[in-house]
């Protein structure tokens, strides 16, 4: 079958351009009025305003002609497995590898350990992102196996999160909402949400608009819950680093 690879491209480039125009404009207004950078550098985030341009358009042709068709094809051909229990570990390892090499969540950590000091190491973030994702991933196939409606599992655990939020640390509580909405990205909502939609429309019972989505909701809950957890595990340290550090003068005046 021979792929038009840029068909359709041209309304891509007009929706892209929509939506850096005013973002171009609005910089243009700033530099004119409150930054008046030197030419050197206004050249430089020209050239980068036109690379990110050019990025998104083959990006999204991309996910037109690439991503959805065989994240389509993957999930009709696991949903007619025999053995289904098999989709539960094939759901963890894809949501661990999807927000592993996600963009946005990649530019997040390396804030995080930026903004933070190294308090909080890119990796460790990183890691704790892509074991939640893929938590939640293997629990959206155990929904589409099962059959459970998606409020009994989203409600719950927004009410965990408001929970554990009276434990972990404020600076873990921004990190963790904004980490929801990352991991949210077009590798997720582009790849996984089609392979959700054709394992439901190949399952026997279930019904591609109520089964197949609501995968992205827990995806977004998940990061929210695994930094939380992360956060009270600090909390922990640093109290117990402090008994020490309590203690220890104690010990030496004892000696003494």
């Amino acid at each position: 079958m021979t792929i038009q690879f840029f068909e359709g491209f041209w309304h891509v480039l007009l929706d892209v351009a929509s939506a850096l125009i005013p973002l171009f404009f609005l910089f243009l207004i700033f530099q004119f009025i409150f930054l008046k950078l030197p030419w050197s550098k206004l050249q430089d985030i020209l050239i980068g305003f036109l690379l990110t341009y050019v990025g998104l358009a083959l990006f999204l042709q991309g996910v037109h002609i690439g991503f959805l068709p065989i994240g389509a094809a993957m999930g009709e051909k696991l949903g007619m497995i025999d053995h289904r229990w098999l989709l539960i570990p094939v759901g963890f390892v894809l949501g661990f590898v999807a927000i592993y090499a996600e963009p946005a969540v990649s530019v997040l950590t390396h804030q995080v350990e930026k903004v933070s000091g190294g308090y909080i190491p890119q990796k460790v973030l990183l890691y704790t992102l892509s074991f939640g994702v893929g938590l939640s991933i293997a629990l959206s196939m155990v929904r589409i196996i099962v059959g459970i409606p998606i409020w009994f599992l989203v409600v719950p655990g927004y009410v965990l999160a408001l929970i554990i939020i009276k434990f972990s640390t404020k600076t873990f509580t921004s990190i963790a909402f904004d980490s929801g909405g990352v991991a949210t990205g077009p590798m997720t909502a582009t790849f996984l949400l089609a392979m959700f939609v054709g394992i439901a429309s190949v399952t026997e019972g279930r019904d591609p608009l109520l089964d197949g989505f609501g995968m992205v909701a827990l995806v977004a809950l998940a990061p929210i819950l695994s930094v939380l957890t992360l956060g009270v595990i600090y909390k922990r340290k640093e109290r117990e680093q402090y008994v020490k550090e309590q203690i220890r003068p104690k010990a030496h005046s004892n000696d003494r």
